[in-house]
């Protein structure tokens, strides 16, 4: 899955006609070092597809890692030194920088968000709302960030959203549905957005229930309803201003699509050295 995300990038920025400018201007026996460093704090991810986009570039090209996947970094700290070819490192270097920044902007805002709920039992999990193609990188970044897994694809879970229940009738009749459909290692989750919604799917066991845009006090009064007997997951209305007070209320998980569709990317640049 990785060497496919890899090629593709690289087969994106080099096209038909490869790297004219490198082409054109660097001597092909020139040799050089450099460093990627980081130029904001943050948390490292996508050390694995950086080192690939170096080796399918040239598989001489020398690299020193500093920061391994998951470690914290400071502005002007050192993450990756690299040595070889000039041609090679020019050719590789944006798909490089697009693979660090991005991913280490998804394990920074993770655990930005993991910090704001320290102390509570809730865990910090990611959706599906990820970029095409990337799934597998942007879930892993979350990990290395401290957040927790969710389903990774539409394979691995039963998750009954409104639409589906609108589509089927009825809560009650999408959960019976779903219950004989699922084998017993099938997980069912349900997304709910009342109270009154959730008393009518607690006598049907689902794994998971999912509140939906559920306020504070609506949150608290399910958590008291359900004392223990489902895992319950809030989603919507998540940023990092309110997830404490969202943890506070006693839910298990609290996911978060800004992890993925919105973390924005974290500053680094390659410097010769």
């Amino acid at each position: 899955m990785l060497e496919s995300i890899v090629k593709l990038a690289l087969t994106e920025d080099l096209g038909a006609a490869g790297d004219v400018t490198t082409d054109a201007l660097i001597d092909p026996e020139a040799r050089g070092r450099w460093a990627l460093r980081a130029r904001k704090d943050g948390v490292i991810a996508g050390m694995d597809a950086a080192s690939l986009t170096a080796w399918f570039v040239d598989p001489d090209i020398l690299f020193d890692v500093r920061a391994q996947d998951g470690a914290s970094v400071r502005a002007g700290d050192a993450i990756v030194e690299f040595e070889g070819y000039a041609r090679a490192m020019l050719i590789a270097e944006r798909t490089i920088l697009n693979f660090i920044g991005h991913l280490s902007g998804v394990a920074t805002l993770t655990r930005a968000y993991v910090e704001a709920v320290r102390g509570t039992d809730a865990v910090i999990a990611c959706t599906r709302k990820t970029t095409p193609g990337l799934r597998a990188l942007e879930k892993r970044a979350v990990r290395l960030g401290g957040g927790g897994a969710h389903r990774y694809g539409l394979g691995d879970a039963m998750l009954i959203k409104d639409n589906h229940i609108a589509a089927a009738g009825s809560i009650s009749e999408a959960m019976t549905r779903a219950r004989e459909a699922a084998g017993h290692l099938m997980c069912i989750e349900i997304e709910v957005d009342s109270l009154a919604q959730l008393d009518e799917a607690l006598p049907h066991k689902p794994n998971v229930i999912l509140l939906d845009n559920f306020s504070l006090k609506d949150l608290r009064a399910a958590v008291l309803r359900v004392n223990g007997a489902v895992t319950l997951e809030a989603s919507g209305g998540v940023h990092l201003d309110t997830v404490r007070a969202i943890a506070e209320t006693g839910v298990d998980v609290i996911s978060v699509g800004a992890l993925t569709h919105s973390a924005p990317s974290l500053d680094v640049g390659l410097d010769a050295l």
